[in-house]
């Protein structure tokens, strides 16, 4: 911690981590991990054309990934196109431009960190950003959190309540596109699914309780970030690989010992039961 460049990358590790912990318990609940995927890679080429044009990469990564929620809803819902299919489609036309607009960019080392991740290389900007991303999510997370947990377990029950279940669903992809924007420089875009999917799928493990659920992804999330930014400093490794590999250890501990749904505990209470 006394360098200055390992406290911007140590804030800005752990805040993504808490944020993607938030929006991945939302994701996998409502079985949108591939949206998480798609809207992840289909923003690259808005950061290419950011990086073109000289701006800030987050105005063309937010501006592709909203576009990318708002096409994937156009074509599955005007359309015999299932969900699946539209995010297929819609998700892999922007990343095949993505990669043709890398090929045109001048920054090719940024945009692999980009791909990538390099954390260690943050800048004071783009922590700064990653905060204000951080506060946005989890203020909005609060504010409206009866009218996210109802529409995430129950829509049905959610629309006869009189809550706007579609614009619930743009939001919370608004939220991903934000979470996926703060990733990019910590874990990069062919990660950071694995930061919206595995801590919350270890705390789906742990309780059945949704608030407990967050609160653990979160703590799992900023917890692998600090572990694997230690590791990749230390030993000069990939630090988004690094993460995502504490973030997937963790998992794999929680997998095999949970005290409910732990595969070591089932397999002791299922030969007690052949016992008895």
């Amino acid at each position: 911690m006394n360098y200055e460049f390992l406290q911007r990358a140590f804030v800005t590790s752990v805040i993504v981590g808490i944020i993607c912990g938030i929006i991945g318990s939302f994701i996998i609940l409502r079985g949108m991990a591939l949206m998480g995927d798609a809207i992840s890679h289909a923003i690259l080429p808005g950061v290419a054309i950011s990086y073109m044009l000289g701006i800030n990469y987050f105005y063309g990564a937010v501006f592709f990934g909203i576009l990318t929620a708002v096409g994937i809803g156009v074509v599955s819902q005007h359309s015999r196109i299932k969900n699946d299919a539209s995010i297929g489609i819609v998700f892999t036309a922007f990343f095949a431009l993505g990669i043709i607009l890398i090929g045109k960019a001048q920054t090719a080392t940024d945009l692999t960190q980009i791909l990538f991740g390099n954390v260690l290389a943050v800048r004071s900007s783009d922590m700064i950003i990653t905060i204000i991303i951080g506060i946005i999510i989890i203020m909005c997370v609060v504010i409206f959190y009866k009218e996210l947990l109802v529409s995430t377990f129950d829509e049905t029950l959610a629309a006869s309540y009189g809550l706007p279940t579609k614009w619930i669903h743009y939001g919370i992809m608004l939220l991903l596109t934000l979470a996926t924007v703060a990733s990019l420089q910590t874990v990069g875009v062919v990660l950071v699914v694995a930061m919206l999917i595995t801590p919350a799928s270890t705390a789906y493990l742990l309780t059945n309780r949704f608030s407990v659920m967050i609160v653990l992804s979160s703590f799992f999330g900023a917890l692998s970030s600090v572990i694997g930014l230690y590791i990749s400093f230390q030993y000069n490794l990939s630090s988004g690989a690094v993460i995502v590999i504490a973030a997937t250890i963790i998992f794999i501990i929680v997998f095999i010992f949970s005290p409910k749904q732990g595969v070591l505990f089932k397999a002791l209470r299922t030969r007690k039961i052949r016992v008895h």
